[in-house]
Formats: C-alpha cells, structure tokens, sequence
C-alpha cells in the first residue's frame, strides 16, 4: 500500500495519507462534485483500516472553510474511523481559527456525534 497525496486547489485541501499512520487534511473543501472528489480517500482509508498493523492512527483536519456535502462527508469518515477504533489507538485533532465558531462548532458536533473517537479541538 503506497501513501496517498492529493494537491490543495482553490477548492480542496491538501490530503496526505500515510502508510506510517498520520494523516492530514489542510485547506478549504467545497470540491464540486464531492463524493466524487474524495473517492479516492475513502477506498485509501478502508484499505488501510482492514491491512495495517499500525497500532497508532494520528489525524490533522486544518479546514478553515467547508460546504454541506464536505460536512456529510467528513461525518462518513467518521463514522467508518469509529468503526475501526478498536483496531488501532485513533487520535483525531480538530485545528481551527479562534476566531472561526463555525469550525468550532463543526469539531464540537463530531465530537457529540462520534464519543467513542478520540477528538481533541484544537485553537490555533
């Protein structure tokens, strides 16, 4: 399995999902066609989820800014990390502006949605 690394655009964050077990997410997400855009993430992160061995999963989410299907989208992802916790110890870090409350709130609602993920708000 190879790492996977995705280019920030105008409208999509820098991806870069490593074998080792620390993955990030950077930038804004409003990608056209979403479910399309992070297809490729999905099947990179279910694969890695049922191959690795890696006993430690750490995960940066740096959105400043995202649109309703990327919210759905990050919720999926959620959801299938949730599903795999007790595999590997998973740590998720929820970064954004103080002076951002919609990201605030974002990481506070995944936090009450997902309380069996480790996710941990992050004031930069």
């Amino acid at each position: 399995m190879d790492t996977l690394s995705i280019e920030a655009t105008k409208y999509t964050p820098d991806i870069d999902l490593n074998t080792n077990g620390t993955i990030s997410f950077i930038g804004k997400s409003y990608p056209e066609n979403t479910f399309e855009f992070y297809a490729p993430v999905i099947s990179w992160m279910e694969e890695f989820l049922s191959e690795s061995s890696t006993d430690k999963i750490t995960i940066n989410f740096d959105i400043s800014y995202f649109n309703s299907s990327s919210s759905k989208l990050f919720f999926d992802l959620f959801d299938l990390l949730e599903a795999n916790n007790d595999k590997s110890n998973i740590s998720i870090s929820w970064i954004y502006d103080e002076e951002n409350e919609s990201a605030e709130e974002a990481g506070e609602d995944f936090m009450e949605d997902f309380e069996n993920l480790n996710i941990q708000l992050v004031k930069r």
